[in-house]
């Protein structure tokens, strides 16, 4: 028995990964410590394929669903959904606000991402409110 080695297995998850996506680094041996907060906190995030939660991706997050609720669709293999115009301002206003309390808080990068996803869910909102199409036709 002291010669036998245990053979483990390896499960890869397919799902989200285009074809030219690298395949997964093989599976370790798990370490004989316990994970802590911030380990298991980015092995999640590394076996979901998900980018990590961050300002920037929350502004994001929150713009692409008010973009949903004002009838865009992200996600072409999706239904549409239905348009909820007071929702969709009620997130606008949540990202305004966002942007006031946080003002003289953040990166560059996160000050430009704020500023960008709110100018485009106004123009779209008062596109729709208006009366007028987002598509212009010459």
């Amino acid at each position: 028995m002291g010669d036998e080695q245990e053979q483990g297995f390896v499960i890869r998850d397919r799902r989200g990964r285009g074809d030219d996506a690298p395949p997964p680094p093989p599976a370790t041996s798990p370490s004989p410590e316990p994970p802590t907060a911030e380990s298991h906190h980015g092995e999640s995030q590394a076996h979901s394929g998900h980018l990590p939660v961050n300002f920037s991706s929350f502004v994001i997050s929150m713009g692409s669903s008010s973009l949903m609720l004002m009838g865009e669709q992200l996600d072409p293999q999706q239904p549409a959904m239905p348009l909820n115009l007071p929702q969709a301002k009620e997130i606008i206003d949540l990202l305004s606000m966002l942007e006031e309390k946080t003002r003289g808080n953040l990166t560059s990068d996160e000050q430009v991402v704020m500023k960008d996803m709110l100018y485009a869910l106004r123009m779209k909102f008062v596109s729709l409110t208006s009366g007028k199409s987002t598509l212009h036709t010459p």
